[in-house]
């Protein structure tokens, strides 16, 4: 169990936006955070986010590298063998049920997660009716608890087979409220100030419709393609939103600026280096987050 520190930054909410395999960027951020002492009082996350949130909190630096970077070496991580044994091209119950439980590849500190006093929270989209669903840490009372939560909130459509939790069936929380960026609810939750984290570059915005594919592979499911095709307009609102929200320095949003991966990337040297450029740009943006911070 790692010491936890009581939170030295209380009235600003920390945002981790999802992105697959691009978190390896992001999960340098966090870690900078956690090296450099800034301890958040309340932590979001959505998608690969969930996993750089709940990481965070639980302040195992080496997880949260290997999360998005040595575990691909796993051969049950995924790949064309286990998407054709419907196991998803991620291997998802392997990925957050299996290895991050106490005697798994990954073990997931939960004794250090649950003792931080900092609070957590994710969000994934129920299938059948297209609502937005938010979990926290009473929600997440044991590791599997947490874990399924966890993989709801980053089952992208098609890739990954959803998660069931209570009887209701989940996808990726960038279906939900916020569509990848849990700004809205941190809003909602009465935080004025943000510290937000992304995978993308300040210019990049979402296509506004879908692809045909998606659209057809749920043509079941009519909550899910209006959750789809709500997607694209809502993450680049929310987008205009933080940078908005930036130029009145009421937030401070990381944009990644050398991302050298995509959400599917799964070539560990490709991976580390991104990590790497993530953790260049944290040292070198530091001074300013402290600044804004306040610490």
């Amino acid at each position: 169990m790692n010491e936890c520190p009581q939170p030295n930054v209380r009235d600003t909410a920390l945002i981790f936006e999802g992105g697959g395999m691009r978190a390896s960027y992001t999960a340098a951020i966090a870690n900078a955070l956690l090296d450099a002492g800034i301890n958040f009082g309340h932590v979001y996350g959505v998608s690969a986010g969930s996993s750089n949130a709940v990481n965070y909190v639980s302040r195992d630096i080496d997880r949260t590298r290997e999360s998005f970077t040595e575990l691909v070496r796993d051969p049950d991580f995924g790949g064309i063998r286990t998407l054709l044994a419907h196991k998803g091209y991620f291997n998802a119950h392997h990925i957050y049920q299996e290895i991050g439980r106490p005697d798994g590849l990954l073990p997931f500190d939960y004794a250090t997660f649950s003792a931080n006093p900092a609070q957590v929270t994710i969000c994934a989209c129920d299938r059948d009716t297209g609502s937005s669903v938010f979990w926290t840490k009473a929600d997440m009372p044991t590791t599997d608890d947490l874990m399924v939560r966890v993989r709801a909130s980053s089952t992208l459509p098609i890739v990954m087979p959803p998660a069931t939790i209570g009887g209701h069936v989940y996808y990726d929380g960038g279906l939900a409220e916020g569509n990848g960026i849990l700004l809205p609810k941190a809003r909602q939750d009465g935080f004025k100030k943000f510290f937000i984290v992304r995978t993308r570059p300040k210019p990049y915005r979402k296509p506004e419709k879908p692809k045909a594919s998606t659209l057809a592979f749920f043509w079941r499911r009519p909550a899910m393609r209006r959750q789809l095709r709500a997607w694209g307009p809502g993450y680049n609102r929310v987008c205009d939103e933080a940078d908005a929200l930036m130029d009145q320095g009421l937030a401070y949003v990381v944009y990644a600026e050398h991302m050298g991966v995509e959400n599917s990337t799964t070539e560990l040297d490709a991976l580390r280096r991104n990590y790497e450029a993530g953790w260049e740009q944290a040292q070198r943006d530091l001074p300013a987050w402290k600044s804004f911070l306040g610490v």
